[in-house]
């Protein structure tokens, strides 16, 4: 077992505890960067002039009306930057921009005395816009040619060689929608002013680095005068990684121009109109089989809706490429990348990062040809496994190295769901209910962790031990209610053989650990719990040479467990003394005191770097993953035939996380995970006006009352989940895995199983198109379909089969559902 991975005598790690701030959470008492302004004396309030149309020149823009409000300040224009007027790391992004290029874009700020004042500032200004065509949809960016950024293609084989060898050749297209973040907390950002003219900033940030990257070059101040903070967000799920950084440059800006604090906070329709979302994907695939049903060859072309800027848009659609494959071997591939651009909101990350995107391409895919096949969906999947010891890699080169795992997980969820019986009973009830449904289908995942730029795997952290014996982690992840606080503790006292209740965290600063990464790509633990546990080895060996002096032993022979010294083989008590009169054991707070009048030097910054990874983005080759994370799901779906309704009856779950540093915590990742996951496939409808009238490219689900949000009405039944045992992940702190993003992408059992119900309708072999969001609208016109073709088999018309010599053609699924039940259900089922 690797350094990295072994675990000592009677670890922390691995024992189920609360999160570290769940009492203050329940309690109300944990601060928010918002709840600092009833702390700080003199703030003023911002609040943006948005501009309402998708784009547009602006000709005129005069402040003079708002600063007669009265309780304005100022009003902030990009006159006012004394650096780069730019929000974003491709300098795309003007802050203040001459050009409107989404609906709700904001133009210029207002300062105020209360929010009131700056909100009535912002409504007297005067913009004057001439008017520019706008692409609101991905299709409408598509047939215009508009495209930015790196146009990335992935080749592996031999792909007519492949097509050649196929006795099943079937293509087809998919769109489908993003996702709204809707985190709890909306972007927020307070900035200060000290008497040296240094800023400091509280930031709702997954990424403060970057915060103060952006900051320091908008200010036109080198990043030591910046320092950013991070107490805790109510929430990221990546729509806190790049699009924090504009909004606290507002706020430092104003606050640099004025000498007064400068509070930044959008409210929920600002936020759902201002700040990205997951992109929305459109695909066109080509797949060959051979007679059993194995993937021979695969050609597809992937478009991502970047929005506006390019943002993060690169690396998502080159993780998106790099997850084609999921759990499958494809001996034979090309997947081509471009990224649209369209007059919405720059879309961002979002949990999974192109990952779910990628995977649900061939997800579907495989839904869509199990019954052209003939083949049980489960056992398509199954029959296109990674193998182990077949030397297979990934069609952009990494060895699988895990692929045992996949089977593992696989079958273990059969197991734990009684998967055989309970299909059998399934079949008895779909044929005693004629208008209700039920499904049960099983997806599993791959998923790769690590950044996709090998530069950002790395972490650091400052551990500092107090004379008492106390000790203060600093680290440069952020706690966005994940639990990461919580197992960087669990990992600290571990490493240093103390109880976990003498050691705190600090909350996260740029001043404190440099140059950090994002808290994102699942790789918190990794390197964060990497740099504390080499921080907290300097500090452990330092004071064992006190202890080894003490006790009269060898530095190597001496232990620290549960806070007590002691030389291996003594089996001494407290003050006793070995035989050259030394003690046998020596506590912790004493050893510390100890160290401390020896002169010893009790803090340490620690430091790890992801090692064996490498990237080649121009010829989409290497292993820019450390490992894999795998998982599955069986989920069991009821379906009404009259209204296309539906509830999850019960989910069962296995997933690995290696060894568990915190399994309650893991657990709650995977719930939350996979429900987040079932909202983006089912519930969860993004909805432009793609009219040309004056509302065109308005957002309009701009609240929870139309943008629904999974509750506990959607909630499975059931929900068992596993942790996959004696998985020790080597190479990794602790043995553990990475559980943030890769459960999200279990709920493609729930879309599957929606499809398979809605199959149930139709007759048997029918290939069922869904749209994705699978809302019950959209589930209804897959019914509808598939009763179609029920009528047309009765009719002596038989569902058409796949060609061995000409592709059989299917039409995509498309993201939106027709506006009424008598819109054309083509648009969502092919027919």
């Amino acid at each position: 077992m690797s350094h990295l991975s072994e675990r000592p005598e009677k670890p922390v790690v691995g024992v189920s505890m609360p999160h570290e701030s769940a009492v203050q959470h329940v309690t109300g008492t944990a601060l928010y960067t918002d709840d600092l302004v009833q702390r700080t004396k003199d703030v003023l309030h911002a609040h943006p002039v948005q501009v309402m149309k998708a784009r547009g020149r602006i000709t005129a823009l005069r402040t003079a009306p708002a600063l007669a409000v009265p309780g304005v300040v100022r009003v902030l224009t990009g006159a006012d930057v004394p650096g780069v007027n730019d929000a974003g790391m491709k300098h795309d992004e003007p802050l203040f921009p001459d050009e409107v290029m989404f609906h709700g874009h904001a133009v210029a700020w207002v300062l105020g005395e209360t929010l009131e004042a700056a909100r009535l500032g912002a409504a007297a200004v005067e913009v004057e816009l001439e008017e520019l065509p706008s692409l609101v949809t991905l299709q409408e960016a598509i047939e215009a040619g508009s495209y930015h950024g790196a146009r990335p293609l992935m080749e592996t084989g031999d792909i007519d060689a492949g097509f050649a060898d196929s006795a099943h050749v079937l293509s087809g297209e998919f769109q489908f929608a993003g996702q709204e973040h809707f985190y709890l907390e909306t972007h927020a950002a307070l900035a200060q002013i000290d008497e040296n003219g240094q800023v400091f900033i509280q930031s709702s940030t997954q990424h403060p680095s970057e915060t103060q990257e952006i900051v320091s070059h908008v200010l036109g101040v080198p990043a030591h005068e910046v320092t950013v903070q991070c107490l805790r967000m109510g929430g990221g799920f990546g729509g806190k990684e790049m699009q924090p950084h504009g909004f606290a440059a507002i706020a430092a800006l104003g606050a640099k121009l004025t000498g007064r604090p400068v509070r930044f906070r959008l409210n929920r329709t600002q936020d759902l109109t201002m700040s990205g979302k997951r992109h929305g994907f459109h695909a066109t695939w080509k797949i060959g089989f051979d007679a059993e049903g194995r993937i021979q060859a695969l050609d597809a072309t992937l478009v991502a809706d970047g929005g506006w800027s390019l943002d993060l848009s690169e690396p998502v659609l080159a993780r998106a490429l790099c997850h084609i494959d999921n759990t499958y071997w494809i001996p034979n591939a090309r997947v081509a990348g471009r990224i649209a651009r369209t007059n919405t909101v720059s879309n961002t990350a979002f949990r999974g990062f192109g990952g779910p995107q990628g995977m649900l391409v061939i997800e579907d895919i495989l839904g869509r040809c199990a019954p052209m096949l003939g083949l049980d969906p489960m056992e398509l999947r199954e029959r296109n496994f990674y193998r182990p010891g077949q030397g297979q890699t990934t069609p952009y080169g990494q060895p699988v190295t895990q692929a045992e795992r996949i089977s593992t997980v696989w079958q273990q969820v059969q197991k734990d769901a009684a998967l055989a019986d309970r299909k059998r009973e399934i079949a008895t009830f779909n044929a005693a209910h004629p208008h209700t449904k039920r499904a049960v289908a099983i997806t599993g995942i791959k998923f790769g962790i690590s950044f996709n730029l090998t530069a950002f795997n790395q972490g650091g952290a400052l551990v500092l031990i107090y004379k008492d014996g106390s000790v203060l982690i600093n680290h440069g992840g952020t706690e966005m209610g994940q639990g990461l606080h919580t197992k960087m503790m669990q990992v600290a006292a571990t490493t240093l053989g103390i109880p976990l209740h003498k050691v705190r965290l600090a909350p996260t600063r740029t001043d404190k650990v440099p140059n950090t990464s994002a808290t994102a790509a699942s790789a918190g633990a990794d390197l964060n719990g990497g740099a504390i546990k080499n921080a907290c080895e300097q500090l452990r060996e330092r004071l064992l040479q006190v202890a080894a002096t003490q006790l009269g032993a060898n530095a190597s022979d001496v232990r620290i467990v549960e806070g007590v010294a002691r030389a291996l083989g003594s089996e001494g008590s407290a003050g006793s003394k070995g035989s050259e009169g030394s003690d046998k054991e020596v506590a912790w707070d004493d050893l510390v005191r100890t160290a401390y009048f020896q002169r010893v030097q009790l803090s340490a910054a620690g430091f790890y770097r992801t090692e064996g990874l490498h990237w080649d983005a121009k010829t989409f080759r290497g292993s820019p993953f450390k490992y894999f994370a795998h998982g599955a799901a069986a989920t069991e779906v009821e379906v009404d035939g009259f209204t296309g309704a539906y509830r999850i009856r019960r989910v069962d779950i296995v997933h690995d996380v290696g060894d568990s540093l915190s399994p309650m915590i893991d657990i709650g990742q995977v719930e939350g995970g996979f429900v987040q996951g079932a909202g983006w496939l089912t519930l969860e409808d993004l909805r432009w006006d793609t009219s040309d009238g004056p509302n065109r490219g308005r957002l309009q689900t701009q609240a929870a009352s139309t943008y629904k949000l999974p509750s506990f009405s959607e909630m499975p039944e059931e929900l068992n989940v596993t942790l996959l045992e004696r998985a020790t992940e080597e190479g990794a702190v602790y043995g553990s895995k990475a559980v943030g993003e890769p459960p999200l992408m279990l709920a493609f059992s729930v879309r599957e199983a929606l499809r398979q119900a809605a199959a149930a309708f139709g007759p048997d072999g029918h290939s069922v198109e869904l749209a994705s969001p699978a809302t019950p609208e959209a589930v209804f016109w897959a019914i509808e379909e598939a009763r179609r073709a029920t009528a047309a088999s009765h009719n002596g018309h038989a569902p058409s089969t796949p060609s061995s010599t000409e592709p059989t053609r299917t039409t995509a699924a498309t993201a939106v559902a027709p506006s009424s039940p008598r819109a054309d259900a083509s648009a969502l089922n092919g027919a």
